[in-house]
């Protein structure tokens, strides 16, 4: 791979993007403060392989151009080689080109650095078969003998090249793992590589080699470096956007910025922590970071589960009740009784009956409305008169229950009409679960995750559940293939807490009537089961 000598014309100052040709006259970015901290830490870090993981706006790539200058216009022995820019679009190749002119132009004035103005021409790509073509690219050529090439496109043969090569926006690429595994075949001959990018999920190649790095995959020859949106802001983002207008930075005006910037992207909150704050998204649309659900866990409290074999329904009917009354005295009574009785008490029910979980999850609410998930009830190939038993036990002896949400939705639709007309149709909301409510609820109960208003029982089922919410043309909802039950690997899960949860934060919303004692009812007492089904 190699540039072609001919160029094709002289690229004029007006041709390039706004954000070069606004750059003040007097800009001079050598002077002591022009750089802000992070962008200076940035520029210090000396080693072949620098990856940034950074937040948008962040000033980083506007950096990389400086040192690209600096590199370019040096002297062989003072560490001087050709600089590569390789963008993700022909618009970013321009406008990094038109920085390192506009600094090289600063620069020739007060050294003698020899720089032409900005040339295009034709780069000669050729692919590891010996395909060639070629493609635009933006040069600027130095008194040194090296020079700054942007790529207006993905080269094919990135291992070619011979130099410093930046790679911008790298988890945006259209074959990130190519790139990056081509681009390190350069350190072979003392080139430096430097991968600049926002995330852009965390199964994205980008991602993974931020990982690599951090344990140490590539020894002590890369370094990873985090600039976020608010590292910005802290280091005077805003003061540098209005010195660039000619405006007077003012604190309300900051402020204004600053909200303005973060509610751009209303509901759409995983995106605005990935382009923002570095947080790459869990895949593909996935709502809810995991270290947000790690967060809410808590260590100590209790997964019910009552997994059944297919031979239970041929037991006798009371027989059946009396094993899960049985069940209910031995683990889930010693869990209500713990409540707190000073709370009000909602539950949301997803209800299965043969291939997934039916879910029944309790949760209280505080003065802050604060959601709490005190422990989770599953039941698997459980009848449905005995998963009632279930269901009116908990209900009953809820501490200020004040209402309560059920899937109506298909087989559900008996069990939820039924404990209406139990408890109240006041008490209990019947939900067919659809489309329409999955955009109008489920992006409240991804908020309690990200406003760390709710706490849950740590359990690694539990987590996978709430990960299998994911956008879906903007609607946050469950559709993820089932997966595999980290307790029983026979068994297998379809996100079934995350729709229980959702319902148990829609009735704390919804149900409005206030909190109501329901006189309890004893269980029919059955003659203890010692053997059968544990």
């Amino acid at each position: 791979m190699k540039p072609s000598s001919s160029t094709l014309r002289v690229i004029e100052w007006d041709e390039l993007p706004p954000s070069v040709r606004e750059i003040p006259e007097g800009y001079n970015p050598l002077d002591d403060g022009i750089l802000m901290a992070h962008q200076s830490e940035w520029l210090g870090i000396d080693a072949q392989i620098k990856l940034c993981e950074k937040g948008r706006r962040t000033g980083i790539t506007f950096a990389e151009a400086l040192d690209s200058v600096i590199t370019a216009a040096s002297q062989k022995v003072a560490g001087g080689m050709d600089c590569f820019y390789i963008g993700d679009t022909k618009e970013k190749g321009l406008e990094f080109i038109g920085y390192c002119a506009k600094f090289s132009r600063v620069m020739a004035e007060a050294q003698a650095s020899g720089v032409s103005e900005i040339e295009e021409f034709l780069f000669d790509d050729q692919d590891d078969s010996g395909n060639t073509r070629q493609i635009n690219a933006y040069r600027i050529r130095y008194a040194s003998g090296f020079k700054i090439v942007a790529l207006s496109s993905n080269p094919a043969g990135v291992r070619g090249l011979q130099g410093k090569v930046i790679i911008d926006e790298a988890a945006f690429h259209r074959d990130v793992s190519a790139v990056l595994d081509a681009a390190t075949a350069l350190l072979i001959w003392g080139g430096r590589i430097v991968i600049i990018s926002t995330h852009n999920g965390k199964a994205n190649a980008f991602n993974q080699m931020v990982s690599d790095i951090r344990d140490k995959r590539y020894g002590d020859s890369a370094q990873v470096y985090r600039a976020t949106f608010d590292d910005a802001v802290a280091n005077g983002l805003f003061e540098r956007v209005c010195f660039m207008a000619g405006k007077v930075a003012t604190a309300e005006e900051k402020e204004a910025w600053y909200k303005k910037i973060r509610n751009a992207y209303g509901p759409r909150k995983a995106q605005m922590r990935e382009e923002l704050d570095a947080i790459p998204r869990d895949g593909n649309g996935v709502c809810i970071p995991g270290v947000w659900i790690d967060e809410a866990m808590r260590p100590g409290r209790t997964v019910l589960r009552l997994a059944l074999p297919d031979d239970f329904t041929q037991q006798p009917v009371h027989r059946r009740d009396a094993y899960v009354e049985d069940w209910i005295q031995r683990n889930l009574a010693p869990l209500v009784s713990q409540l707190a009785p000073d709370l009000r008490h909602y539950l949301g029910m997803d209800y299965a009956r043969h291939r997934d979980f039916s879910i029944a999850c309790p949760m209280s609410v505080d003065q802050s409305r604060h959601r709490d998930v005190p422990f989770v009830i599953e039941m698997h190939r459980v009848p449905a008169r005995q998963q009632k038993l279930v269901l009116f036990y908990t209900l009953r002896r809820l501490p200020r229950f004040s209402g309560a949400a059920l899937d109506a939705s298909g087989n559900g639709e008996t069990l939820a009409e039924e404990t209406a007309d139990e408890f109240g149709q006041n008490l209990i909301k019947q939900v067919k679960i659809s489309r329409a409510w999955y955009g109008a609820w489920m992006p409240k109960f991804v908020g309690l995750f990200e406003d760390s208003t709710i706490t849950l029982p740590q359990d690694d089922n539990l987590h996978q559940d709430v990960r299998a919410i994911e956008t879906v043309d903007g609607i946050p909802m469950i559709v993820k293939a089932r997966s595999q039950d980290l307790k029983d690997p026979d068994l297998y899960r379809h996100g079934d807490f995350a729709g229980a949860g959702a319902l148990a934060n829609f009735a704390t919303l919804e149900v409005t009537s206030g909190p109501v004692s329901v006189k309890s009812r004893r269980p029919r007492q059955g003659k203890r089961i010692t053997q059968g089904y544990a």
